[in-house]
């Protein structure tokens, strides 16, 4: 019976994932169950028994309980106390005070208690394995999994993560992506919650961070840090825009993302169902930063104020619109990448600005004759060194 025991608890934890001893301490705890419930005090329903222990050996499988009691001469609590003349039968050479174990027979458990216990074993082993799944989903929280599309719900997509199922909540998902049942997915771990009644695992499709560790996945360069993504701008499900930098002088960090023929980064962009991703060099200057961010436009010229983090640029006429993008996108994109605070004007709008400040400043002058006069002078003067 007891190398059956062995067995079985071998068994249990290469199914279960749960450690022997973590199996042996629900045991021990169940057997503790059992000989409360058995000796419980028939006239309240207090457990009785406080100081009841249990213990199976790892070597052999025998399990054994016993109660802890005290020694005395007279019995007033016969759960916590023994008499001296019954506790040295078993120990002859005890005295008054001392504490002595007694053995149970387990044989001599009820039916109920039996089933307690029983019910006891499977909830510790249910916790235990729980908390082993907790452990390892919150070692892949911020990381991406892979998954398969179990239930569509109005409002959210349930994903069979393996062990623990992944709830898309409607905010975390991109608008317009439609998924089937069995579909393979791959989604960024936003946070695991170890609740009392369930494990649950929020995922999301629409992080920013989605797009940088899909790229870790598929760029060598970026997982093992010589090239490092230092920001990203994200419309879930339209564009992206990314900033890269090299740590080696040989690398070409964009070069690296998009890959031979762009086969890294279009591997990505196949995940995302599409999303266009726009990569670029990133810089310490502020202005070529933004200038960057704002490609595929071409640029004139930028003017940033680092401390207040504004920036003025100028683009083409024909490169407004590309600049701003379809409904402000590339601009947007480009803001939240660089973090400035970004106004873009064409070169018409520009010079009939410049135009309007010289304009100010020419009229805003006082006109002064003294001044006049002393300009003729010097004119004059420099006119006739000039004759020289």
């Amino acid at each position: 019976m007891a190398s059956e025991l062995m067995e079985a608890l071998e068994i249990l934890e290469k199914e279960k994932d749960i450690s022997k001893e973590s199996i042996l301490a629900a045991i021990e705890s169940a057997l503790v169950t059992a000989y409360k419930n058995q000796y419980k005090k028939k006239d309240d329903s207090i457990l009785a028994a406080e100081n009841v222990f249990a213990k199976v050996d790892e070597e052999t499988g025998e399990f054994y309980v016993y109660a802890e009691k005290t020694v005395v001469d007279e019995v007033e609590n016969g759960l916590v106390e023994i008499s001296l003349e019954d506790a040295r039968k078993i120990y002859p050479l005890c005295q008054v005070g001392e504490i002595v174990r007694l053995a149970a027979e387990s044989r001599e458990f009820s039916r109920i208690a039996t089933q307690n216990a029983k019910n006891v074993l499977m909830q510790n082993l249910r916790e235990r394995e729980k908390d082993n799944v907790y452990e390892e989903f919150l070692a892949k929280e911020k990381d991406i999994v892979n998954g398969v599309v179990q239930r569509i719900n109005d409002n959210s997509i349930t994903i069979n993560l393996g062990k623990a199922d992944g709830i898309l909540n409607e905010n975390e998902q991109v608008k317009g992506e439609k998924f089937r049942i069995g579909e393979r997915v791959k989604v960024y771990v936003l946070e695991v919650k170890n609740t009392k009644k369930s494990l649950r695992v929020l995922v999301s499709r629409t992080h920013p961070e989605l797009v940088k560790k899909l790229f870790e996945s598929e760029v060598a360069e970026v997982k093992d840090g010589t090239v490092e993504i230092m920001a990203i701008a994200r419309e879930a499900g339209s564009r992206t825009k990314m900033a890269v930098y090299s740590n080696d002088p040989d690398v070409d960090p964009v070069g690296a993302c998009v890959g031979m023929n762009g086969m890294r980064v279009n591997t990505v962009v196949s995940e995302l169902k599409g999303e266009k991703i726009d990569i670029i060099n990133w810089s310490d200057n502020p202005a070529i930063l933004i200038e960057n961010a704002l490609s595929p436009a071409k640029v004139i010229s930028v003017i940033a104020d680092d401390e207040e983090k504004t920036a003025t640029v100028i683009v083409p006429d024909y490169q407004l619109s590309l600049a701003i993008g379809k409904e402000g996108q590339n601009a947007r994109l480009a803001a939240r990448l660089t973090g400035f605070k970004i106004d873009i004007l064409n070169e018409t709008q520009a010079a009939d600005i410049l135009d309007e400040i010289y304009k100010g400043d020419f009229e805003g002058e006082e006109y002064d004759d003294e001044y006049e006069d002393e300009y003729e002078e010097e004119y004059e003067e420099g006119a006739e060194e000039g004759e020289e």
